[in-house]
């Protein structure tokens, strides 16, 4: 499932781009545009788990060029199409979810015959393979670990795959480490995951509420962020920056479940992996900041903005 991180991006990727706007942010249009985020990442992992059982398939394709060949010889006759009859494939092929998938997002629309072509190539000359393909019997341990090898020694560490991953998806370079596990987690179960539906309610909650409430409690956050600011002026600190305190004195001020010290943390490495060099250093320094004077104050009451 999608974590708390991951969602604390989106938002914050949703907030940016209403920020650029001139004009004000409506809450239907944030909420649409969050869910446009949320909606790229389950689309990515959707092709992911295409992208497998394409490259599997492919066997298939490969035994019938070879066998059609003028020619053909002992072992172009001899191809062997067990991957593509892999038992845990055809699970994912009738999954509901997946089926769903495909039909909404059309993943087959964005392939790249020969990038396909290549991966499985490369796949039928690796000992994995092999020894796969020498046993008569399926395993179901070993059904798996072909498909998740295909995955994490020949799509992932590939350039050529990775490259053409970031034209499709540009969300690639946030999401790859959590649709990557969660790839994984569909093929080692199925049945427990809907594509659609990638959040519990809870974390949906979360979403909504760190949006909105970012947005209705921008002055109120100000508040306590501008004078910590010293003499910084709050104009020249960068965009991202300042929706991060404001994401994260909202966190302090009502969310209740969520301790300060995680919702510091989280900040910090945010803002380390999207903002400055500097940006984790000064983001810790203002946090740690509010929240000692809120401590003080007695006013770390969490309760829903609402």
């Amino acid at each position: 499932m999608i974590s708390r991180r991951n969602i604390r991006v989106k938002v914050l990727q949703t907030l940016y781009s209403l920020e650029r706007r001139e004009e004000g942010p409506k809450p239907a249009e944030a909420g649409k545009l969050l869910k446009k985020h949320f909606d790229q990442s389950r689309e990515l992992l959707a092709y992911l788990i295409h992208f497998i059982t394409e490259v599997a398939r492919f066997a298939e394709t490969d035994a019938k060029n070879k066998a059609s060949k003028h020619l053909p010889s002992k072992e172009d006759l001899e191809v062997s199409t067990k991957i593509a009859g892999n038992h845990l494939l055809w699970k994912i092929l009738e999954h509901p979810s997946y089926q769903l998938a495909e039909k909404e997002w059309k993943p087959q629309l964005r392939d790249d015959f020969e990038l396909i072509k290549k991966i499985y190539h490369e796949l039928t000359t690796t000992e994995k393979y092999r020894e796969y393909i020498a046993k008569p019997s399926r395993d179901k341990k070993e059904e798996k670990e072909i498909l998740e090898f295909i995955l994490s020694d020949l799509m992932l560490p590939n350039e050529n795959f990775t490259g053409f991953i970031e034209e499709e998806f540009p969300n690639w370079e946030d999401d790859a480490d959590m649709a990557s596990l969660l790839t994984v987690g569909f093929l080692n179960k199925p049945s427990g995951l809907e594509l659609q539906e990638l959040m519990t309610n809870d974390k949906k909650k979360f979403a909504e509420d760190l949006l909105l409430t970012a947005l209705e409690k921008k002055e109120l956050t100000l508040e306590y962020i501008v004078p910590k600011l010293k003499n910084w002026d709050p104009e020249r600190i960068a965009i991202l920056d300042m929706l991060l305190m404001r994401m994260g004195v909202c966190e302090f001020l009502f969310f209740e479940t969520i301790p300060p010290k995680v919702t510091i943390n989280e900040y910090i490495d945010l803002a380390k992996e999207y903002s400055t060099e500097q940006s984790g250093h000064f983001i810790n320094g203002i946090l740690d900041n509010i929240h000692k004077e809120l401590v003080q104050g007695d006013k770390m009451h969490k309760v829903a903005f609402k």
